[in-house]
C-alpha cells in the first residue's frame, strides 16, 4: 500500500497510519502488508520535527492511549520517540503544492485533510486534479470534515462511511 500524506505538518498523520496499519497485523496474524507512507509539507521546520518523530507528553495526550504509547512509542529526553518499527514505513519529502507531484509516483490513498479549505476554489480545482492523477484506479482521498470535491465530481466517487466520505478515483 503507497500512501500520501499531503501537508503533514509535524509527522502526527503519517505516523498514526503507520500505527492503524500495524494494529491491524497485530489483530490478524499472518497477513503481511507492504505499507509506504510518503510524507510532505512545504515547512523544512515542521519536516524536520516529523523525522524526529519525538512528541511531548501533550501532543501524546490528544489521542493517543496508553496502550498505544506503550506499544509504539520509547521514552525519550524530550518525551517520547516513535518506535523503528513505525517510523521505517514513513519517508519524509519537502513539497510546494504548487510544483509537481510527478517525482511522488503514484499512490493508493491520499490524506489531504483539512488544506483545501485555504485555497481559492480555482486551485483546488487544480490541485484536486493533480491529486487524482497521482492516484492509482479506484485509489482513495481523504480530506477533511469541511472539505469537499465540489466542482471535481467527474474525477471522484463519494463513498459513504457513517457521518463521513471519502473518495474514491474514477
Amino acid at each position: 500500500i503507497r500512501a500520501w500524506s499531503a501537508a503533514c505538518s509535524t509527522g502526527q498523520e503519517p505516523y498514526s497510519i503507520a500505527i492503524a496499519v500495524q494494529e491491524y497485523l497485530i489483530s490478524h496474524p499472518g497477513t503481511h502488508i507492504d505499507l509506504k507512507i510518503t510524507a510532505t509539507d512545504i515547512s523544512p521546520t515542521v519536516l524536520a520535527t516529523a523525522r524526529a518523530g519525538i512528541y511531548d507528553e501533550s501532543n501524546l495526550a490528544r489521542g493517543v492511549s496508553a496502550e498505544r504509547k506503550r506499544r509504539f512509542f520509547s521514552p525519550h529526553a524530550a518525551g517520547w520517540e516513535v518506535n523503528r518499527d513505525i517510523r521505517e514505513h514513513v519517508s519524509f519529502v519537502s513539497l510546494n503544492f504548487k510544483e509537481s507531484y510527478d517525482s511522488l509516483g503514484k499512490f493508493d490513498l491520499i490524506f489531504c485533510r483539512n488544506v483545501l479549505i485555504y485555497f481559492s476554489s480555482a486551485f483546488r480545482h487544480d490541485l484536486l486534479e493533480r491529486m487524482s492523477n497521482t492516484l492509482n484506479p479506484g485509489g482513495y482521498l481523504f480530506l477533511g470534515v469541511a472539505e469537499t470535491i465540489i466542482g471535481c465530481g467527474e474525477l471522484f466517487d463519494s463513498v459513504r462511511f457513517g457521518n463521513g466520505a471519502v473518495y474514491r478515483k474514477r
